[in-house]
């Protein structure tokens, strides 16, 4: 008897457990459907701000580029923000430091695009890390706006990567042609680059080939790192060759020194910087050495229209050291603006409220590459590779303070 009691309390206790686990298992595809991750992460919470990713260089050698960068994008998010930013919903930027190498790229993208769930990304800042991280935002379906990305081939990385800086092709050989409008006499050429850097190495193409086809003669070619300081060798061998015309194709901070160094071993002509260079953060590397320097430009201050001036105004309003807005500013400012007018008309056909988050990655992509900009760059439009097609460009040159500490981009006719 005693062990019946037992043997049916054993019987008993299993089977209340059996009823408890069954209860239990019933019950978690409703707790599940009420609270669904999967819901919540393929949807973008843009009830309050819609996040824009923007990956640029905030540290590093690239710094100098990066911090104008982040300029612009801060300058259009208020600006766009205080017109009412996507019908009435805000922008929200969301920053993430690139550094200067490839690494750095790929670490910030895959944060942007997984953690912080952004809707595109304006970014990186070298053509050497874009062809490092591009291919991450093309393999997740996340569209890419690069601001200053010039070499050959970036947008050939992927349905998912535009950009608005123009290529060097089309704006390098504009400086070299500026040069010879100067000084009628140039005969010989000598050639600088960064061999470590991958739009360096597509700018000095573009150079050497403009070069050639303007019959003229190519005395050396000299090579450096971004990293480099002292270019006394390079240097002293391109001015033995008594060039008319040096051409440097690098960063800031090492074609800065690299003017610098120039003029102080003598050399006393016309001297082309590529795009790295094209930045006021030049001015305290090479000072009253900058001076003269020639560079081929895809933004003007001085361009004529109404939202070039407010970008300027709201520049100069910001940094009131700097009159002028730099070109990776504007450049970022322009990448901004691009997702935000795409996303306008995105919202105005489709509530994007509604679209899943990887919808509508992909029908923001497709907007962007038909739409067309009145940006502070100009008229600007994108091809279906997601090149820009851009009509003006300029030629700039550097007019230094007596102080040898400011100067000024001066545009030249």
């Amino acid at each position: 008897m005693f062990r019946k009691r037992i043997s049916t309390k054993i019987l008993t206790s299993f089977l209340a457990c059996v009823l408890v686990v069954a209860c239990s298992q019933n019950n978690k595809p409703a707790a599940t459907t009420n609270t669904s991750p999967t819901t919540t992460s393929s949807n973008i919470a843009i009830s309050s701000s819609i996040p824009i990713g923007i990956a640029v260089a905030q540290t590093s050698n690239v710094a100098l580029l990066g911090q104008e960068q982040v300029a612009g994008a801060k300058i259009a998010e208020k600006f766009f923000n205080d017109k009412g930013g996507v019908n009435g919903t805000p922008i929200k930027l969301v920053f993430q430091d690139t550094a200067g190498d490839e690494q750095g790229a790929i670490n910030a993208f895959n944060t942007l695009i997984t953690q912080d769930k952004v809707v595109g990304i304006v970014g990186p800042t070298l053509s050497q890390q874009a062809f490092a991280a591009d291919p991450i935002a093309e393999r997740s379906k996340v569209p890419v706006v690069a601001p200053s990305n010039t070499a050959k081939g970036v947008p050939q990385i992927g349905k998912y990567i535009s950009r608005v800086s123009a290529p060097v092709a089309v704006v390098a050989p504009n400086a070299v042609k500026q040069a010879l409008k100067i000084n009628p006499n140039i005969k010989k050429v000598a050639v600088f680059y960064a061999q470590n850097d991958a739009f360096s190495k597509s700018e000095t193409e573009t150079f050497q080939q403009t070069v050639k086809d303007q019959k003229l003669e190519l005395v050396t070619v000299q090579k450096f790192q971004t990293t480099d300081t002292d270019f006394q060798t390079q240097a002293t061998s391109a001015i033995n060759l008594k060039p008319d015309l040096v051409i440097i194709s690098g960063l800031a901070a090492d074609g800065g020194n690299l003017v610098k160094q120039l003029h102080q071993l003598g050399y006393k002509g016309l001297i082309i910087g590529g795009n790295g260079l094209n930045t006021s953060k030049i001015f305290p590397v090479c000072q009253a050495q900058c001076n003269d320097l020639l560079i081929a430009q895809a933004y003007s201050p001085e361009l004529v229209s109404e939202l070039n001036k407010e970008f300027r105004e709201a520049y100069q309003a910001q940094n009131q050291e700097e009159p002028q807005p730099p070109q990776f500013s504007a450049q970022a400012f322009t990448g901004v603006q691009v997702f935000v007018e795409a996303l306008k008309k995105l919202d105005s056909n489709t509530k994007i409220k509604t679209l899943p988050l990887e919808q509508l990655r992909t029908q923001l992509n497709e907007q962007i590459l038909n739409g067309e900009y009145d940006t502070p760059l100009g008229k600007i439009a994108f091809d279906p590779d997601g090149e820009i097609k851009q009509g003006q460009f300029y030629v700039a040159q550097i007019k230094m303070n007596p102080d040898g500490k400011k100067g000024k981009f001066t545009l030249l006719k």
